[in-house]
């Protein structure tokens, strides 16, 4: 069966597993965490492995799977960062008549292969895709967050249009950014611009901004002198991979539409109109590709993540260059 997030909440009891999967880790993260306290997993029933270990660990998975628990109560094993290759034995495992645990599988940004046609056209099993938030559902979780849970009055469109064109790419990373505004302003519930300026994460907008469009501009020292600041400041270079997965895919609909986003935010405009002219539908998709090439990396290669990105953004800011050159002839 293939899920919306509302599916997930009413239906999560009544399967044998569940495939989370996406491009927005922190909402892959989330959603596996209300798995767990939705079936009201306790830690002793809790089984956890990576889908590196699979292959190796296998027996002890179907043993964890297929066996009641010693404590009572539901039981549930988690497999994160599964792929295709990983299909057979999960496969064997989901369908087994002995299963007494919940499965849930978790991945990045999954093709249409047999992981997902597992999940997806299977009996008692279902998959449900955590895609990067657009401006649409960004705004409506920003007012939930804001108002519906922290009682936050109102929302400056200058505020709104800050948050909408610097936020998205992590649903926990904005999860977070947004309950830190809530408590600076708690006193005076109303958010203005400068308040959300003052309650960026580590990473601030400035830099992040100069980074992305540098970069898209084909400005290579200014990339790298940008990515320098970012990494000097604490950036992670796995939120640095999703913002720039972000900023492509606006930039994508952008391009697509042939006018820029809806609420984006009014100092970056004229930087985001020459990015539309550098970049063509093809150019962008090509990137977006290698992005999720660039998370997987990440997460897999046993390579320092900051080498990879540094690698990435200089090969990049380079074609930008290139295709920058190519317009103006």
């Amino acid at each position: 069966m293939k899920w919306k997030e509302s599916d997930f909440n009413s239906g999560i009891s009544n399967i044998n597993a569940v495939l989370i999967y996406g491009p927005d880790a922190g909402l892959v993260d989330e959603l596996c965490d209300n798995a767990v306290a939705k079936l009201e997993i306790d830690k002793d029933n809790l089984f956890v492995l990576d889908a590196n270990e699979l292959r190796e660990k296998q027996d002890a998975v179907f043993a964890e799977s297929c066996s009641p628990s010693m404590f009572g109560g539901r039981k549930a094993v988690i497999i994160s960062g599964a792929g295709d290759g990983d299909t057979k034995i999960i496969s064997e495992l989901v369908l087994s008549t002995s299963l007494c645990a919940t499965i849930i599988v978790t991945a990045g940004d999954l093709r249409v292969g047999s992981l997902r046609k597992l999940f997806e056209d299977g009996e008692n099993v279902a998959a449900i895709a955590c895609y990067t938030d657009d401006s649409k559902t960004l705004e409506a979780l920003i007012h939930k967050e804001l108002s519906a849970q922290n009682g936050i009055r109102q929302v400056t469109p200058d505020a709104m249009s800050y948050m909408l064109s610097h936020m998205g790419g992590d649903r926990g990373i904005t999860r977070s950014f947004l309950q830190k505004i809530a408590i600076y302003v708690s006193d005076k519930h109303v958010v203005d611009l400068e308040d959300v300026e003052k309650c960026l994460p580590d990473t601030s907008a400035t830099s992040a901004d100069d980074y992305m469009y540098s970069l898209t501009a084909g400005h290579i020292n200014q990339t790298m002198v940008a990515l320098d600041r970012l990494i000097y400041s604490g950036a992670d270079a796995n939120m640095l991979v999703r913002m720039l997965y972000n900023h492509f895919s606006k930039l994508l609909t952008a391009v697509v539409d042939g006018q820029l986003p809806r609420m984006l935010f009014w100092k970056v405009a004229d930087k985001f109109r020459v990015a539309m002219k550098i970049w063509s539908e093809d150019e962008i998709v090509n990137v977006l590709s290698k992005l999720n090439d660039l998370e997987k990396l990440c997460r897999t290669s046993g390579m320092q993540p900051e080498i990879l990105i540094r690698d990435f953004s200089l090969k990049l800011s380079v074609r930008a260059a290139k295709l920058a050159l190519k317009r103006r002839k």
